[in-house]
């Protein structure tokens, strides 16, 4: 059973990608990322104005337990970073398809959407492997 949400895209570095509104996207990290780092108890999120690059580092979550590095899914311009989720990075954990988002991205149109975004399926399939 999924508890991953049906419209978003996800990647294998973990990360979900929101559908695009007037071509800015939101991005955040799963469920299962959020569980497997343990309580997170700070968030570097790339600053707004940054060009962030489809697979590319482009911050860092820390928990408890470990640090990981954050990938942007897509290419593009970071607009907005969720300040309340560096305030409070308990959010990761506790809301991460909602209050704990990490920004958003005007998407680079040249780019695209890469072709390795998975849907939900396929994402909960992956993640269980």
């Amino acid at each position: 059973m999924s508890n991953n949400p049906q419209h978003l895209r996800y990647s294998k570095e973990h990360e979900w990608l929101s559908p695009a509104e007037d071509g800015v996207a939101t991005v955040g990290i799963t469920a299962h990322a959020a569980s497997a780092l343990g309580d997170v108890v700070f968030v570097e999120l790339p600053e707004a104005g940054r060009t962030v690059t489809a697979g590319e580092t482009c911050g860092e979550l820390e928990s408890t337990k470990s640090v990981s590095e954050l990938y942007s899914p897509v290419s593009g311009e970071v607009v907005e970073v969720n300040q309340n989720a560096v305030d409070d990075p308990g959010l990761v954990n506790s809301s991460p398809f909602e209050e704990g988002w990490l920004f958003k991205v005007r998407i680079d149109e040249a780019a695209g959407l890469p072709g390795d975004l998975l849907s939900a399926e396929e994402y909960t399939s992956f993640s269980e492997e």
